[in-house]
């Protein structure tokens, strides 16, 4: 088996250390699930952290290691709020229509919290995911469906 990479690699040779399983938790982005125009390179890198969940949960799988991956939509933080407010100053229209014009494609309409994250996170680390791996888990309020 060849070596997981970067913090794959790193988690993976601490669990062996200790002598048991465990959780591995990758971040991607819906971006990696659904290229993006404009976002080769974003998109490139995201799809390719899928594919080395998917690859580390097939070879650590026997040593009792599930590896995931977390894919958020567009969260709602203070960095999504000033390309939000530049896309309304930019269109001369007020923040608000800023904010509508990023969740006018998800179906729950409107953008995630970071807490939203955090439960789909804490989800994967928890024992109710005790059978799930190579998943990517899509936290994006239906801006895709697979």
């Amino acid at each position: 088996m060849q070596e997981p990479c970067g913090g794959v690699q790193a988690a993976t040779r601490k669990f062996r250390e200790l002598g048991h399983g465990g959780k591995i938790i990758n971040a991607t982005s819906q971006a990696g699930v659904v290229g993006n125009p404009n976002l080769m390179l974003y998109c490139s890198t995201k799809f390719a952290i899928r594919g080395i969940t998917q690859v580390a949960a097939r070879e650590l799988a026997p040593e009792g290691i599930l590896v995931n991956a977390y894919a958020p939509g567009i969260v709602k933080t203070p960095m999504m709020m000033d390309i939000a407010h530049q896309v309304a100053v930019n269109a001369g229209k007020d923040d608000e229509w800023g904010m509508g014009t990023f969740s006018k494609d998800i179906a729950l309409g409107c953008l995630s919290e970071p807490e939203d994250v955090a439960a789909a996170i804490s989800f994967l680390a928890g024992s109710d995911s005790d059978y799930v791996t190579g998943h990517t888990l899509e936290v994006d309020g239906g801006m895709q469906f697979h």
